[in-house]
């Protein structure tokens, strides 16, 4: 597909902005993958910014030649959304270390950094996954600098991709399980949200504890959109004011 084309088709001025997060779409549970599609889907005429804040997959490895099955409706689903003016922006999580370009190449979808500072209907927005922020992750912060070493990452591509996907699942479910025990411990991301609420935004925006929730915090937001494992929500920025909804 043509870069040139994907990148400089027309996006919607004006819409509701839809934040999601942490779905960790696999190959073992593709209800959960139908059932965003099914969202997204309904979202198309409405939106005009779609946010995804991190781990959309419960691992995404990119390689030159190879995309894992797996991941086909929802990335067609993403292709269209993108197509149809709706502008997709992806803030990478704690499984999301080794994108490229592809994502942005072939479905058209917009690759942020670790963390975006964005204006939408008179609300000044800070996003990111929020992975670290707990002040008991510093096992996590020495790992991530581990898997994002480039003589790791080349060394992982010499594996079969079959035998690789495999390993990547095995890893990204004890992942889980450790982000759901330190997830509990909130004090860490509620400071990072007044330090940010100090340097003028009105809201901070994120995913990472699957814990969906908007709370006030010195005259600001603290919102996080949740999961599509559980609870299946995402938070919709309409008129003006966050709304915290849920699709199942």
């Amino acid at each position: 597909m043509n870069k040139s084309r994907m990148n400089n088709h027309n996006f919607k001025n004006s819409g509701s902005v839809y934040f999601i997060s942490d779905a960790h779409l696999s190959m073992k549970d593709t209800a959960n993958e139908e059932l965003l599609v099914e969202f997204l889907n309904t979202i198309r005429e409405k939106a005009s910014h779609l946010y995804i804040l991190g781990d959309l997959f419960d691992f995404w490895f990119e390689y030159k030649y190879a995309v894992p099955a797996a991941y086909f409706k929802i990335l067609s689903c993403l292709h269209n959304l993108s197509q149809s003016g709706v502008k997709v922006i992806y803030l990478p999580g704690n499984h999301d270390f080794w994108m490229g370009d592809y994502l942005q190449r072939q479905v058209g979808i917009t690759l942020a950094g670790d963390s975006l500072n964005v204006e939408h209907q008179g609300k000044k927005l800070h996003l990111t996954h929020g992975d670290g922020l707990a002040y008991d992750d510093s096992g996590y912060r020495f790992i991530k600098k581990v898997f994002r070493f480039k003589l790791n990452i080349w060394l992982y591509k010499l594996l079969p991709v079959d035998w690789a996907y495999r390993l990547a699942l095995r890893t990204s479910g004890a992942s889980r399980e450790y982000t759901s025990v330190k997830g509990k411990d909130m004090q860490g991301y509620y400071d990072y949200v007044k330090v940010k609420l100090q340097a003028n935004f009105d809201a901070v925006i994120m995913g990472h504890t699957h814990q969906p929730e908007i709370k006030s915090i010195n005259n600001g937001l603290y919102i996080n959109s949740g999961d599509w494992i559980e609870h299946y929500s995402y938070v919709v920025l309409e008129g003006g004011k966050f709304k915290l909804e849920y699709f199942k």
